[in-house]
């Protein structure tokens, strides 16, 4: 029997659960997805594969001062996206005919403006700024997560390459 044959009734519970399976898909993959971007770390403790048996470089110096900050992460825009389908695909559920498609605009835009306000606060983590005097006497400032309790007169070790530096207690 084809969805032109079903009774009405039967043809509006077989979209409903259509539209209640994908958006159930759609916010897993949303979440799947945000919890990835959630996942970069910039703590001293923490190295990426393509760091691992790479020569660097070690200083010593001690921490002249800190400083509260707050990391934001770059956002990629799957925040907005995945907030846009899933408020999209719920609110095309209210009503039918032209507020049906009214409903799908409106739960778009709201949704996709919560899906970015959430994809904000995931990419967002504590860190601190620490001012550093080398053994050289050169004065150098590291950013980084907030994931040690270190305090101004520590000893510090700072290893890196380039411009990515890790700074840890001596």
């Amino acid at each position: 029997m084809t969805a032109s044959k079903l009774p009405r009734t039967n043809v509006a519970i077989v979209a409903s659960q259509g539209v209640r399976l994908a958006t159930l898909a759609l916010l897993l993959f949303s979440l799947v997805v945000l919890s990835g971007c959630a996942t970069q770390s910039r703590s001293a403790g923490v190295y990426r594969a393509g760091e691992a048996s790479v020569e660097q470089t070690v200083r010593f110096g001690t921490i002249e001062s800190i400083r509260q900050v707050t990391i934001q992460r770059d956002s990629k825009g799957v925040g907005v996206v995945a907030g846009g389908a899933v408020g999209g695909i719920a609110g095309s559920s209210v009503g039918d005919g032209r507020s049906g498609q009214v409903g799908a605009v409106l739960g778009a835009v709201l949704g996709g403006i919560a899906g970015q306000a959430i994809e904000e606060r995931a990419n967002k983590a504590p860190g601190v700024e620490i001012t550093v005097r080398l053994e050289s006497g050169r004065l150098i400032a590291i950013v980084q997560e907030d994931d040690q309790s270190l305090r101004a007169g520590d000893k510090v070790r700072l290893v890196g390459t380039g411009g990515s530096v890790r700074l840890s207690r001596q």
